[in-house]
């Protein structure tokens, strides 16, 4: 795979650093990421994955534009109000990068579509706020081999984790917490949405270019407010419904 003269130096910081250089960078090109989800977390993750130069992206959301998102999903401005955000979301990530392929999917994932969805992808970043699909996503990325990447946030809070075969997201999460929190009900600080997707953007980007050590099995906590991260390690669940099942 070759790059051209507007690619070599549009990606010219990353094909000097020593652990992406030329091969990483066409591993790049190569992949496919799904974003599940154009909000808070994946418009900006969309953003740079797009300026990273994944090769194709996959866009999934059923949602318009609306007015309390712009506060957050960097990706949109007023014009976009009403728009399908997989639609108003592509426009501006071919005027970001031309070179970026994306696939656009205005449908909610559900059981039945998960699969059909993520086929062909190579990472999945999943930026859903409610559990039920967070649980659909994880069930099928585990099912077919794909490494998924979970990005949250609310409040002032954020985290960021990896996981791929055993520990699932399902061992960290076992059900649907009954008090779950919603960023349109606690409210969320808009800048913290782009520590979050870039950070998911990151870890894609790792994982697809072989790059140091992916948060893999780890949780990494961000706190805003005091300005302070920590990371913890998920312990695979021996009686999980997904990954520890026959």
């Amino acid at each position: 795979m070759t790059f051209s003269d507007d690619e070599i130096e549009r990606y010219a910081r990353h094909l000097v650093l020593s652990e992406v250089g030329g091969p990483g960078q066409q591993r790049v090109k190569a992949a496919r990421v799904g974003l599940i989800g154009l909000g808070g977390v994946g418009a900006p993750a969309a953003l740079y994955l797009a300026a990273a130069g994944v090769g194709t992206l996959r866009l999934i959301d059923d949602d318009t534009v609306g007015l309390s998102n712009l506060q957050r999903q960097i990706a949109f401005d007023s014009a976009d109000i009403g728009r399908a955000k997989v639609v108003a979301g592509a426009e501006a990530l071919a005027a970001l990068n031309p070179h970026v392929a994306l696939e656009l999917r205005p449908e909610r994932l559900t059981e039945a579509n998960a699969a059909a969805l993520i086929e062909g992808c190579d990472v999945i970043i999943d930026g859903t706020d409610d559990f039920a699909t967070r649980f659909c996503v994880n069930a099928a990325c585990v099912a077919h081999g794909l490494p998924l990447v979970s990005g949250a946030l609310g409040r002032w809070s954020g985290q960021v984790g990896v996981f791929s075969g055993k520990p699932c997201y399902r061992c960290m999460v076992p059900d649907s917490p009954p008090d779950a929190e919603t960023c349109s009900r606690v409210g969320v600080i808009g800048a913290l949405a782009g520590v979050v997707g870039a950070m998911a953007a990151l870890e894609a980007i790792k994982l697809i270019a072989g790059a140091g050590q992916p948060l893999l099995g780890r949780l990494l906590l961000y706190d805003g407010l005091a300005g302070t991260a920590r990371t913890v390690r998920v312990a695979p669940d021996p009686d999980c419904p997904v990954c520890a099942a026959p």
